[in-house]
């Protein structure tokens, strides 16, 4: 069973963009497309999902802009995501911490032992 939390439209903080070799991070503040420099404006919005406490799941609306000179789509992450994570940040840092493990109470089978390793060696050993 899935719980469905109101929708929620959050502040953005980062600037997100992959190419096929590496995926960066970039401050919000930039005005500029990353790949050539050009103007980003605002393009439109996305829903996603996140997985909290419990099995919830949070829906979020992630901005997305446009370069107005290569047309290269990049999207703003806010500070509660991850890039390619369904999970919150609050639990994967809680994990990433020690605040979190297989035993904590509300998340004993949610996320996976497995996926709480992956954070580990994915966060702990760059």
């Amino acid at each position: 069973i899935h719980i469905y939390l109101q929708n929620i439209s959050l502040s953005s903080k980062y600037l997100y963009y992959q190419t096929k070799e590496a995926a960066e991070i970039i401050s919000d503040d930039s005005k500029a497309c990353p790949l050539c420099g050009g103007e980003l404006k605002h393009y439109d919005s996305v829903p996603r999902n996140l997985r909290t406490k419990y099995r919830a799941i949070k829906r979020i609306f992630v901005e997305r802009k446009m370069c107005n000179y290569c047309g290269t789509i990049h999207r703003v992450i806010p500070d509660v995501a991850f890039p390619y994570k369904q999970y919150e940040a609050e639990l994967i840092s809680g994990v990433v911490e020690g605040l979190i493990t297989a035993e904590t109470l509300g998340f004993e089978d949610y996320p996976c032992e497995s996926t709480m390793k992956r954070w580990l060696d994915e966060y702990l050993h760059k």
